[in-house]
């Protein structure tokens, strides 16, 4: 009768669990989009939070600096840039592309607000309060906008509070996976420093380059466009610099494939249309060579290092990804790679041979209360994470084998390796 009782005493927590994970993942399920830009906000703002926290302290102002002074901004600057790409394709396919009867905006009003003149002509000190709130209402009627407004800002404060909190608590985290899932084989924090070690390089490498330098050719090629001499013009220019912006996914070549062909169609048309505007190319491929292409890969390229998944698999889920999930699939497919491939290099071998892989026997003796680690934390490494605490290190190091912490030197600085 008691082992009956035990029985069903775990089968009701059983049943608790389930249910809460089911929960779980349909709160996640509702919000993916959210939260995996939420891991990618935070992923791409990392490394330069562990740089700020070096001098900024306390974490949580550190963390505060990274995001609102750098990410928040970036964010707009992206907005803008993808509002002037859907005022392009809604230009070029008369309306049909999107359908802007669903947002509180109309075409028209759309297109004046992305249009860099009315922006570089606005004068902010002479606006009157009418005015102000003239601009306001041409947006739409104001129910709408509210609700837009107000759907979008909740989305965004997730996000912003997802990458906060991994931001300053990613070192607590890694601790509690340490202390009740590490085995003692090392396989959990393995498979857990290479998953953070590929997402930095996926996220902060690949789709942040990818974004910003999208980013900067949209502005940079519309703002030439508006120089440009009778008859000859970038076609299509902020669509020009979205592509250029995902053929820097490819290798090697990236977004040459976009603005060579079109430096030689603006020389061909030069060449017979207007001779004298061939400075205009040259602009051009000033503008691609040195500001588009060079300076994001000078100032990113540095931080991708240690790249251990395939080219190809990495191409295909970039391709496959949006057309499965939607536009968040370009950050979803390449965590779903990720987190297959390192299970199978990790994992999947210790299940086929049958070698158990089980947990640390941690006695809760051992293990200091949080609150005081924290209270006694505080120093940071040459990687830039937290250092832990000498009687923290005394109680990993019990409870660790010569596997894990082999694993552990070879970690790199993400949270797993903090």
């Amino acid at each position: 009768m008691p082992l009956l009782d035990i029985d069903r005493s775990r089968m009701v927590w059983w049943a608790i669990g389930l249910v809460l994970a089911a929960a779980l993942a349909y709160v996640f399920y509702s919000f993916v989009g959210t939260f995996v830009f939420g891991i990618f906000i935070y992923y791409s703002t990392r490394p330069i939070y562990r740089r700020i926290k070096r001098r900024v302290r306390p974490p949580s102002l550190a963390a505060a600096v990274a995001l609102f002074a750098l990410a928040l901004p970036a964010l707009a600057l992206i907005a803008y840039a993808l509002a002037i790409v859907v005022n392009e394709l809604v230009r070029l396919t008369n309306n049909g592309f999107f359908d802007l009867s669903r947002y509180p905006i109309t075409s028209d009003q759309l297109a004046r607000l992305t249009d860099p003149n009315t922006i570089l002509s606005l004068e902010l000190s002479s606006l009157t309060e009418s005015e102000l709130s003239q601009i306001l209402s041409s947006i739409g009627s104001a129910a709408d906008t509210l609700a837009f407004l107000g759907v979008g800002g909740v989305h965004l404060f997730v996000m912003i509070a997802l990458a906060f909190y991994l931001l300053r608590d990613d070192h607590r985290f890694a601790r509690w996976v340490r202390m009740n899932f590490a085995d003692d084989r090392g396989v959990m924090e393995a498979y857990c420093t290479a998953v953070d070690r590929d997402f930095k390089n996926i996220f902060f490498g690949n789709i942040l380059n990818a974004v910003l330098t999208g980013t900067i050719g949209v502005i940079a090629y519309t703002v030439l466009n508006m120089v440009s001499p009778e008859g000859v013009y970038i076609p299509a220019a902020a669509l020009v610099g979205l592509l250029a912006g995902v053929a820097s996914l490819i290798p090697v070549v990236g977004m040459k494939l976009v603005y060579i062909p079109v430096a030689l169609y603006l020389a061909g048309v030069s060449y017979f249309s207007n001779p004298g505007a061939f400075w205009f190319v040259i602009a051009f491929i000033a503008v691609s060579f040195v500001i588009v292409d060079t300076i994001p890969d000078l100032v990113l390229r540095p931080y991708v290092s240690g790249r251990t998944l395939h080219v190809g698999a990495v191409m295909i889920a970039y391709t496959f990804g949006p057309l499965l999930f939607g536009w968040y699939g370009i950050f979803f497919a390449p965590m779903i790679l990720v987190l297959v491939v390192n299970f199978a290099k990790y994992v999947l071998p210790e299940l086929v041979t049958g070698t158990p892989i089980q947990p640390y026997a941690v006695d809760p003796a051992t293990v200091e209360d949080d609150s005081e680690l924290v209270d006694r934390s505080g120093q940071t490494d040459v990687a830039g994470t937290d250092e832990m605490p000498a009687a923290d290190d005394d109680a990993v190091s019990d409870v660790t084998s010569e596997a894990s912490a082999e694993t552990s030197n070879r970690a790199d600085d993400g949270p797993s390796a903090s």
